[in-house]
């Protein structure tokens, strides 16, 4: 008798009216709102201007779900294209299978088209959304979770994972949470990433580097335990070739890079800082102006103050002027 474990969801979708709200696809979402916000704070603490981070990602955030989807679908196609199958399932996303590999590739095209449209090197706009790309993927893996798929082996331990569907091949019982240990990972590499950043000062995109190392790492061992159908090779799954080719690549990248082009970008967009400065200097100026003004208020009070003197004397002459004469006129009378 299990005393304890994580319940999946009895159905993924809910109904209101006639529109279905998926769980897969808030879960994306919310990712993708967070990668934005968190992205451009970074962005803007590099010199660069608010707003800019969610213009790319207009570019960027379609093409890599568009990306995700095709390396799913080529690299599981028996789903989709077998005797049997449905193809026209291949453009059902909401059903699940979004490959980050494909993802992370083809929304790097997207980004550097909406960088070069603004003026900005890639590199430095992929340190600043780094931390959020791994925290989208960190919320995203709870899609997992609604869609009951991507598990592990089975298992007693207390946060086991329940499975209770039967669909597609399914078996229902107790698994490893999969996509809990990778959410948690990707929680983990969000921090290193910005720690990292913050104590070496990453620039030149060893910052979006050392997120996709740390991710290749944790998506290795979690890979090895997931039991869904992948293909293998030499007795390991595809996505585990994947992430030991990438990690590679990545920790390469991060050593050449820093002895050619050390430290950070001085400029990572241009015509920020002269925003900012000329921002400052409306403010100078408006200081400037009421100082004047101030100015100009103080010496018409110095100006008026002598006439209200010459003012006051003429009248207390009048008066002493006036009491004479009524005093002639008593001493005659």
């Amino acid at each position: 008798m299990e005393l304890a474990y994580i319940p999946s969801p009895s159905r993924g979708v809910i109904h209101l009216g006639p529109i279905p709200l998926r769980g897969y696809a808030f879960c994306i979402i919310i990712g993708v709102f967070v990668a934005v916000w968190l992205g451009n704070r970074r962005w803007v603490a590099r010199g660069g201007r608010a707003g800019t981070v969610a213009d790319i990602a207009v570019w960027a955030v379609p093409f890599g779900l568009i990306g995700g989807r095709l390396y799913h679908v080529i690299t599981d196609y028996e789903l989709y294209f077998s005797e049997g199958r449905d193809w026209v399932d291949a453009f059902k996303i909401w059903e699940g299978g979004l490959g980050i590999w494909g993802a992370i590739a083809l929304g790097a095209v997207g980004a550097w088209i909406g960088c070069r449209r603004r003026g900005i090197p890639l590199p430095a706009y992929a340190d600043a959304v780094a931390p959020g790309i791994a925290l989208a993927q960190a919320l995203g893996r709870w899609g997992n979770w609604f869609n009951q798929e991507l598990y592990g082996r089975r298992t007693d331990v207390p946060w086991a994972l329940e499975i209770t569907s039967s669909t597609d091949g399914r078996v229902p019982g107790l698994y490893h949470p999969t996509f809990l240990y990778e959410s948690l990972w990707c929680i983990g590499v969000a921090l290193l990433v910005i720690w990292a950043d913050r104590r070496f000062q990453m620039g030149h995109g060893r910052a979006f580097a050392l997120y996709v190392a740390a991710y290749c790492a944790g998506r290795f061992w979690v890979e090895y335990m997931r039991v869904d159908d992948a293909h293998h090779i030499l007795g390991l799954r595809l996505n585990n070739w994947t992430a030991l080719l990438v990690f590679l690549l990545a920790v390469i990248y991060i050593v050449v890079s820093a002895k050619k082009r050390p430290g950070r970008e001085a400029v990572v967009e241009p015509g920020a800082a002269d925003d900012d400065s000329g921002a400052a200097s409306g403010d100078k100026k408006a200081e400037s102006d009421a100082a004047t003004e101030d100015e100009k208020t103080s010496e018409a009070d110095d100006e008026a103050e002598p006439e209200s003197e010459a003012t006051s004397k003429s009248e207390a002459a009048d008066d002493e002027a006036k009491s004479a004469s009524e005093a002639e006129s008593a001493r005659k009378g």
